[in-house]
């Protein structure tokens, strides 16, 4: 079976060159490019990975990369940039990307990532099958549905948010080993990946601020450490 490859990209001479490219070496291939179109296009076409523009016109890539990770969360979605700018990268990776690439780019750098992306989604990564709920302090961590519940109500967390909470879960009042993290979520742990983290781990300590007896703490060279109060 063909993988299925939705493919986002406003510039037509490029646009038409990778769709060719890929379709040659066996993939399908679902062109678009317009962002207002794009999520109409789930309805007919159901794509193992996305390919998306930052720069698109009506919605841009971000926004797009939200809705699509919002709906389809284990989808990966490979996000193309003409920027080069860290911070664009890690708000590229917080709109629900899983990997990216710096315009202009090879096709065979293309499709290694694709099919690094295809292979990670199939399950070469080790998430813990974390059971039942958790208490957490203050918070009750409902795993299955990615939901933590607190003073301020429901956090619904994003997929990628709850596979990091559930290794640190698995390791709370233990060290997290920070590689061992990167791999078993991403695959891999490059430099990117590894500022991607960052944005996670800031995100997870932002929704246990409410309890100050709940903590991830850093441990450089190392990991983290996941310290929830013991009742």
């Amino acid at each position: 079976m063909k993988t299925k490859i939705l493919y986002i990209e406003d510039e037509q001479n490029l646009g038409k060159i990778v769709k060719e490219t890929l379709e040659k070496q066996g993939y399908e291939v679902y062109w678009e490019t317009d962002g207002a179109n794009v999520m109409n296009v789930f309805s007919k076409f159901s794509p193992d990975i996305c390919v998306v523009d930052i720069m698109l016109p009506n919605i841009d890539g971000y926004t797009l990369s939200k809705n699509i990770s919002g709906l389809y969360p284990e989808l990966p979605i490979i996000f193309l940039t003409a920027k080069t700018e860290t911070a664009d990268l890690l708000k590229g990776f917080d709109s629900g990307g899983t990997d990216y690439m710096r315009k202009p780019f090879s096709i065979e750098e293309l499709i290694v990532r694709i099919e690094n992306q295809i292979t990670i989604h199939n399950g070469a990564r080790q998430i813990p099958d974390v059971q039942g709920n958790i208490a957490l302090g203050m918070f009750e961590y409902y795993p299955a549905i990615y939901e933590l519940n607190g003073p301020g109500g429901v956090i619904k967390l994003s997929h990628r948010d709850g596979q990091v909470l559930n290794i640190l879960c698995a390791n709370r009042n233990h060290i997290t080993d920070r590689k061992n993290l990167l791999l078993s979520v991403w695959g891999d742990d490059s430099f990117f990946n590894s500022r991607n983290l960052d944005v996670y781990i800031r995100k997870l300590r932002q929704y246990f601020r409410p309890d100050p007896g709940i903590k991830i703490q850093t441990l450089k060279g190392k990991g983290y450490l996941f310290i929830v109060p013991l009742k």
